[in-house]
């Protein structure tokens, strides 16, 4: 709209609105108009047959009474008194909701410079939303330093993080619940754009009195042939490391021999060191070994070696803050050596 006349009339049936909601008992409200316009054009056999403009002028009020509320809709040319008390009497008349309630008057903003400024923080990445679907490898790995660089140099973005096995951090992202989920790399990842977030091996724990123990020296890779024989403590069934585990196991032809599973790495610990059996942890993970006297050395074959992924999904666009985050992300990776 460019005429500042119809500009003005139409911020004054605003006012108007919002004047009349407090006069028929309204504790708080706020109001929209709105101006459309549509042109269609027909075309017949090539030509073209009819054209058609139009333009409207729609507003609404939304009214609070105390936790209760209610909306209304009208022509911009209705009578805002009739329409408030319409209004206040539906708020009357629901439920009450505790959530309900205008935001506090310090986060309104009050021009349209106002707006312009909030949208150019959001379109630059300084302010905005991050939500991450991660594993526990991830979160227990270099994550969280990264995230807390991240919250330093973007204060005004929310992060939300959810730990969840790698199968359904993907699935969050194909069903939007998640911005970026940060997996293994031993899954599908056809429909996702991805990029390394951290390298890691699989590393085999044994306690100081297992058979085992005397043949493992610390930082000296074994064999998984070497120690698949044994009992060992299974960890969350079709996890990234079980499904890497039992797939090795298969090549093999010496199913996995599981005494019993847990469904956490601290769990897995405790486990081994109550002599359950042996029990395989990624790197990532190997700060859970801090005051425990288990002995412990990487596997040494190609396959145990793998890494952590960023992933999004492709079709979904790339806001500000997911950039910002990624590249980060790219900017402070170390591969293996």
């Amino acid at each position: 709209m460019t005429d500042k006349s119809e500009k003005q009339q139409l911020t004054d049936r605003v006012v108007a609105l919002v004047e009349a909601a407090k006069k028929a008992g309204a504790d708080a409200s706020d109001a929209v108009v709105v101006r459309g316009y549509s042109k269609s054009v027909s075309v017949r056999l090539g030509k073209v047959e009819n054209t058609e403009a139009s333009e409207s002028d729609d507003m609404s009020l939304r009214v609070f009474v105390g936790k209760r509320v209610a909306s209304v809709s009208a022509p911009a040319n209705a009578d805002p008194m009739p329409l408030a008390e319409r209004a206040v009497s539906m708020a009357k008349a629901s439920p009450e909701d505790p959530y309900q309630g205008l935001a506090e008057r310090g986060r309104l903003a009050r021009s349209i410079a106002d707006l312009d400024a909030i949208m150019d923080d959001f379109s630059s990445g300084q302010r905005g939303s991050l939500r991450l679907a991660c594993t526990s490898s991830a979160l227990t790995g270099r994550l969280p330093e990264l995230l807390a660089k991240f919250a330093g140099k973007y204060p005004g973005i929310e992060i939300a993080i959810s730990e969840m096995g790698a199968a359904k951090a993907l699935l969050s992202l194909d069903e939007g619940q998640a911005d970026i989920a940060i997996v293994s790399d031993n899954y599908d990842f056809s429909r996702f754009e991805i990029r390394p977030f951290e390298d890691e091996r699989v590393w085999v724990l044994v306690p100081p009195e297992h058979e085992l123990a005397a043949s493992i020296e610390p930082r000296r890779s074994v064999n998984f042939d070497a120690v698949i024989p044994h009992a060992i403590v299974g960890i969350h069934h079709a996890g990234s490391l079980d499904r890497l585990l039992s797939e090795a196991a298969e090549k093999l032809g010496h199913p996995l021999n599981e005494a019993l599973r847990v469904e956490s790495f601290p769990a897995l610990v405790r486990m081994v060191e109550a002599g359950f059996g042996i029990g395989f942890l990624r790197s990532t993970s190997l700060h859970l070994l801090a005051g425990t006297d288990l002995v412990c050395a990487p596997l040494a074959e190609p396959w145990a070696m793998r890494k952590l992924l960023v992933a999004r999904r492709k079709s979904s666009p790339l806001s500000a803050a997911m950039k910002s985050f990624v590249s980060l992300a790219a900017e402070t990776y170390l591969p293996s050596a």
